[in-house]
Formats: structure tokens, C-alpha cells, sequence
């Protein structure tokens, strides 16, 4: 107990300490004086740079896609800043604030306890020959380690230009390709088999870059596109359902297998069955002088979840 006893006045004096004068008073203290230790306070200015160093490469390292092992980096920066962190609490606990204990009844009055409290957290700072600099270093290792808690607040989406919630690699001519980057032809896509392509040349990771090809009817017409992602919760479209018995059975339907959301690829990817609030952004066709399937336009409507419905804005390229 006494260890936390000292850790959190550690705390008080470098957080709550002020750089005011101190009060006149009399000889008699309440905490005895200490000897300056500026060895102490060199390696706590020392601990509190680390510190700031390891939130600074936090933020850098969640800001940069491209490195390799991100989330190890990241669990090592913040991991190490918060060890570092608790180093300096304790050599200031143990070495630069002057502690001690007094056994003595506990009062039943607590006359001028204010006036007391600050008079002891003054005297509690004897040991200090740099009392700025630690606050000033203390508050700045405090502040980047709370932007680097606050950094992944940024991946919940764009605070302001919140027009790259609808832009898509598609734009008219752009190709339709397969897995391994090959054109998909027309005549290529068979009556019920569900096919996935991406834009020719662009990210494959972008929400708006999947999507999904089925022929629906004779000729180039019969083949349509679809975004890929569900416009429930941001799943992908992964099933092509195909009556076995049409008299009695519906007819094709694209399914997200999350939540069993049905899309109908015949009327626009309206929704037929399951919790997706809107239809199923549909790409636009056209076939080039080789046969190759290319987009002839952007989507029919925003790309992703529906969240309630409150995505109503059109695609962009």
C-alpha cells in the first residue's frame, strides 16, 4: 500500500502542482526537506521523451498502410509508452518526492485541510531543481499519448469531406477483369454461375471495386453487374441462388450469407427477402470491338451499408 501511496503522490505533484511562489510559512514543516537529485530528474525528462516518441511513432505508424506488421508496431508502441510511463511515476516516487508515514489518531475535525493538502504538495517538491521542464515534458508525453489513443477515431470515416464515402474506381470504359487480371468476355458468362470482377488497373481493396456478374438472359444484354457488398451491414455477396423447381420456387436472387439478404438481379437488385434497406447498386454495361465487358458508366446509387437508410447520395468516380 505504501508503494501506491507514493505512485499517486507522484501523480498529484506532477500534475497538479502549480508554479506559483511559495507561501511564507513558518520553520515547522509538515514533510521534511529533501536532497535535490537532478540524476533522477534527468532520467524522468529522459522516460517522458521516450514516451513521447513511442506515441509519435503510434500515429505514424497507424497512418502508414504500406508497413509491414502494423498491428505489431502499433500493440509495441503503445505497450512501451505505457511502460515507460509507469517507469518515471516510479523514480519520481521513489526518488524525487519526499514521503513519509506518522502513525497519530485519525481527527474527528479537519480544520484548513485545503491549506494543509497544498502546503504538503509544495513541500513534497523540495527534491525538484527543474520543476517546469518535468511538468512541461510530463504534460507533453500525457498530450501525444492521448492523440495516439484518439488517432483510430480517424477510421470511422472522413469528419468533413465526406465525398470519398461515394467515390468508386468505376467510370465508363474502364474493363472488367477477373482474379488473375484477365478480361471477362461477354459470351464468357454462362446462365446460372455468379462471376466476381474488379476495375481494370485500380485498388481491388476499395469497397466500391467488387462486384459481381450474372447473365439474367439471351445476348450481351442478359448480362448484368452488381456492387458486391451488401447494402446491409457491408458484407459481401457470395451466393447465386437459381430455382430448382420454377413453377413453385422464386426466381435468381443474389444472397449476402451474413444475414440472408436477396437481391433480384432481373429488376435492378431489389430487395426480396431479408433486412438490406435499399437495392443493390447496379453497374452499367457495354460490350467493346473485342468482346470484352467494360463499365459504361459509375453505379446506380452509393456503394456499402445502408445504416437505416441514410445513404441517398449518388456514386462518383
Amino acid at each position: 500500500m505504501s508503494r501506491i501511496k507514493a505512485l499517486l503522490i507522484a501523480a498529484i505533484v506532477l500534475l497538479l502542482g502549480r508554479g506559483r511562489p511559495r507561501r511564507e510559512r513558518s520553520e515547522a514543516r509538515i514533510v521534511p526537506p529533501g536532497t535535490p537529485d537532478p540524476r533522477a530528474e534527468t532520467l524522468v525528462l529522459v522516460l517522458f521523451a521516450a514516451v513521447a516518441v513511442c506515441g509519435i511513432a503510434f500515429i505514424v505508424v497507424y497512418a502508414i498502410d504500406g508497413i509491414g506488421h502494423q498491428t505489431q508496431l502499433l500493440g509495441l508502441a503503445l505497450g512501451l509508452a505505457f511502460a515507460l510511463l509507469a517507469v518515471a511515476f516510479i523514480v519520481i516516487a521513489r526518488r524525487l518526492v519526499v514521503t513519509e508515514e506518522l502513525a497519530e489518531p485519525y481527527p474527528a475535525e479537519h480544520p484548513n485541510e485545503v491549506e494543509t493538502i497544498e502546503e504538503i504538495l509544495d513541500e513534497s517538491e523540495s527534491r525538484f531543481t527543474r520543476r517546469r521542464l518535468v511538468k512541461l515534458a510530463g504534460t507533453g508525453a500525457l498530450g501525444t499519448l492521448g492523440l495516439a489513443a484518439l488517432t483510430p477515431a480517424l477510421s470511422l470515416g472522413p469528419a468533413l469531406d465526406t465525398d470519398a464515402l461515394t467515390k468508386t474506381p468505376w467510370r465508363r470504359g474502364r474493363r472488367l477483369v477477373d482474379d488473375s487480371g484477365k478480361p471477362i468476355a461477354a459470351t464468357s458468362i454462362e446462365a446460372e454461375a455468379f462471376y466476381t470482377a474488379y476495375p481494370e488497373g485500380a485498388d481491388r481493396e476499395l469497397i466500391g471495386s467488387p462486384i459481381v456478374v450474372v447473365r439474367i438472359g439471351p445476348g450481351d444484354e442478359g448480362v448484368v453487374a452488381y456492387s458486391k457488398i451488401c447494402t446491409h451491414a457491408g458484407c459481401a455477396i457470395a451466393l447465386y441462388r437459381k430455382p430448382t423447381f420454377p413453377d413453385t420456387q422464386p426466381g435468381p436472387a443474389l444472397v449476402c450469407p451474413c444475414h440472408y439478404s436477396s437481391f433480384d438481379p432481373a429488376d435492378n437488385g431489389k430487395v426480396i427477402f431479408g433486412p438490406a434497406g435499399r437495392a443493390l447498386p447496379r453497374l452499367p454495361l457495354e460490350v467493346d470491338v473485342d468482346g470484352n465487358l467494360r463499365a459504361a458508366g459509375n453505379f446506380s446509387g452509393p456503394v456499402g451499408p445502408s445504416w437505416s437508410g441514410v445513404r441517398q447520395r449518388e456514386a462518383r468516380s
